[in-house]
């Protein structure tokens, strides 16, 4: 595992040490971490709050985000990956897609490489929650 996805696992942890979701995020240009995040649909009450979109915002302005790659523990949702392609970020690594399928079909048709670490510490990481918070999951993916 690299250094952004562990870092990005690093945030899953502090947003599920806050009482939220673990998942985590990183936004990385040039080799450096611009920007980090984590779920705070819960902690703020806010539908919108994904770890994505919370990175995203911690970064702020960083010009052009075609030469930028977002880090993600989960494959990213339609709201998340919309960003995604709003911004022209062109490289997405997520940790897994086993407990959520994401929008990956819709990034890569707007011409985003899509990369699915299937990383077995990602998966683990959301079973658990899952299996501990069934109706927060399902909540947060518009499920419930």
């Amino acid at each position: 595992m690299d250094e952004f996805m562990a870092q990005a696992i690093e945030e899953a942890h502090r947003g599920s040490g806050e009482g939220g979701i673990p998942i985590g995020s990183v936004l990385v240009k040039d080799g450096v971490i611009c920007g980090r995040g984590h779920n705070l649909r819960v902690q703020k009450d806010d539908p919108i709050m994904h770890a994505e979109i919370h990175c995203l915002q911690e970064a702020g302005r960083v010009g052009t985000y075609r030469d930028t790659v977002l880090y993600s523990t989960l494959m990213p949702c339609y709201l998340c990956a919309g960003a995604v392609v709003q911004f022209g970020i062109k490289k997405v690594v997520a940790g897994e897609s086993e407990t959520f399928t994401g929008a990956r079909e819709f990034m890569e048709a707007h011409g985003v490489e899509v990369v699915d670490l299937n990383l077995d510490a990602c998966k683990q990481m959301m079973h658990e929650f899952i299996e501990d918070n069934p109706t927060l999951w399902k909540e947060d993916i518009g499920k419930l």
